[in-house]
């Protein structure tokens, strides 16, 4: 079973049609499972209430398994490096290290260059399907 960690970066660009969404969606589906935070569903239904892919969104977030903003995660974190990762970031990037330190995590899939970096900080592996 392989599992990789899909950031609001990545699905969003799915859900808005970019020119890259059909990579992506063959890049997710390379993997056994999908999962996430549960920020990624608050994050992909506000960019989808604002162009009106509400529909879409829900979709695209059945096939990904939302993991519950757990405390011990966000204390992680506050404090988690390097720090230059946004807010938002530290926190998907807490839940991908908690998962890939328990063994349940191949690859994180983002766009985003400082979430990118902080992945492979702390050893793991990312993907960027072109």
């Amino acid at each position: 079973m392989s599992t990789v960690y899909v950031d609001t970066s990545a699905l969003a660009r799915v859900l808005l049609g970019e020119p890259d969404a059909l990579t992506i969606e063959r890049g997710l589906a390379a993997f056994d499972d999908r999962v996430a935070s549960r920020l990624l569903g608050i994050e992909l239904r506000r960019v989808a209430l604002r162009r009106g892919r509400v529909a879409a969104a829900e979709h695209l977030l059945l096939g990904v398994d939302l993991i519950p903003l757990a405390d011990a995660v966000l204390r992680a974190a506050e404090t988690m490096e390097p720090y230059t990762v946004a807010t938002l970031d530290a926190i998907h990037l807490a839940t991908a290290r908690r998962l890939a330190v328990d063994g349940e995590l191949d690859a994180v899939m983002t766009f985003d260059t400082r979430l990118a970096e902080g992945a492979r900080h702390h050893g793991i592996t990312v993907v960027t399907p072109a």
